[in-house]
């Protein structure tokens, strides 16, 4: 604990690393729940997994709040790349992390968790890995409204399909404590951003910081409460996390590469992809009553993804963009004539 904790205050001083710090932070809450599970289940009488439902819709306001009609303007100017990333999102990531909870053996709740978890819209923290990867930020954070969007409609109908025979799936059900958690408190935070954008200071200082204490107290919930399915099965989901994230990545940049997409709207498609909203799966396991099992998957993404996500960036923010497939092969008759 403590040694996670000093490094996460020791990358702060570099550039370079910096982008680690939250990382390192997740790993500190989830070496403490791990180890002192009591204190994350309830504090006098009062079970602590209630706060998770409230805390996503703080989260998802604060979205709202940084949302405005100009972020959906590179909808019309790159329409695009944003319907392929919107389809790596919705069609690639539930395929992967079905075929991968098939191949698992996991027990039928711990495989719908990663299930759900592929089915989950972009997460809200993208934006910054796409701006540290010298990527589209315009484009990201027009995925990440898009998709957390479609997400009370995608959702459920995406878990009946690959998650139908593992556990029941309550579609409407489903449906519904989406859009409570999700469209309403966006809702909520777009007429703020309307009305009152610029005229409250200290909330749009403060709503990134309570969004990353939101994230961690989550984080902290779901292991303390699946301490026991995580001992168990610890490597193989962590395994099996790790695979759905890095496959998100490299899929996804590949099917941008493919759709002759511009180096930077790669990037972006592939960062979104692979990082999923992780904080929202856990608010659905919750609705679900199966937050220790549904939502083990999610707790574990959420460091995983962090640390994947920064180490990508990094890597981007040093690389020279390649060129687009098109141009490449636009250059092979030239080679030709030069040869012959």
């Amino acid at each position: 604990m403590a040694f996670f904790l000093s490094t996460a205050i020791g990358v702060r001083a570099f550039q370079a690393t910096k982008g680690l710090s939250f990382t390192l932070i997740i790993l500190t809450v989830v070496t403490t729940a791990l180890n002192f599970p009591d204190y994350f289940l309830e504090f006098r009488g009062y079970e602590l997994a209630g706060l998770i439902t409230p805390l996503i819709q703080v989260i998802m306001f604060g979205m709202g709040t940084s949302m405005g009609f100009k972020d959906f303007i590179a909808l019309g100017k790159s329409p695009k790349s944003v319907i392929v990333g919107v389809f790596a999102q919705f069609l690639l990531m539930p395929l992967i992390a079905f075929a991968l909870a098939s191949a698992s053996g996991f027990s039928p709740e711990i495989s719908a968790g990663l299930i759900l978890l592929g089915c989950a819209p972009v997460s809200v923290a993208s934006p910054v890995f796409a701006f540290l990867a010298k990527a589209n930020v315009a484009l990201c954070i027009t995925i990440v409204s898009v998709t957390t969007l479609l997400a009370p409609l995608f959702i459920p109908v995406l878990m009946k399909f690959y998650a139908g025979g593992f556990i029941p799936i309550d579609v409407m059900g489903m449906m519904w404590s989406i859009v409570k958690m999700v469209l309403f408190p966006i809702g909520a935070g777009l007429i703020f951003n309307k009305f009152l954008h610029g005229k409250a200071k200290w909330l749009d200082a403060s709503m990134p910081i309570v969004s990353m204490v939101g994230i961690a107290l989550i984080v902290a919930i779901i292991m303390a409460a699946g301490r026991d399915s995580l001992l168990n099965m610890g490597l193989m989901l962590v395994l099996m996390v790790l695979l759905l994230n890095l496959l998100g990545y490299l899929s996804a940049y590949w099917l941008a590469r493919l759709f002759k997409l511009e180096e930077q709207d790669c990037r972006t498609i592939s960062i979104t992809t692979g990082m999923q909203n992780a904080g929202l799966v856990s608010g659905i396991a919750k609705e679900m009553g199966k937050i220790a099992t549904v939502g083990l998957a999610s707790a574990v993404c959420g460091p995983l993804m962090g640390f994947t996500s920064s180490v990508m960036a990094s890597y981007w923010n040093g690389k020279p963009p390649l060129k687009p497939i098109k141009e490449d092969l636009d250059q092979q008759p030239k080679i030709d004539e030069n040869l012959q």
